[in-house]
């Protein structure tokens, strides 16, 4: 019964990465883009970036998606999603 559970658990650890949303992939993208910079817009991405980040932790992945593109064209770049 133990090998059972413990082979469940480790199958959940190993397939959770791979179900996980693109939200902090990114909000990498953005704040690396942003980091250097110290224009309006540069500011106005970082602000989104964070209401993209708090979407993502109430469990909004969708509305989290769009903040992170509204801040990148903000910046006039383009983000890398993940493969799906």
């Amino acid at each position: 019964m133990k090998t059972v559970l413990m082979s469940i658990a480790v199958l959940a650890f190993t397939v959770a990465p791979a179900l996980a949303h693109e939200c902090p992939l990114l909000h990498r993208q953005v704040m690396a883009a942003a980091e250097d910079r110290l224009d309006d817009a540069a500011y106005k991405a970082k602000m989104l970036a964070a209401e993209g980040a708090a979407l993502h932790q109430a469990g909004q992945h969708d509305a989290s998606v769009a903040k992170y593109e509204e801040a990148a064209k903000a910046m006039s770049i383009t983000l890398t999603h993940k493969a799906k």
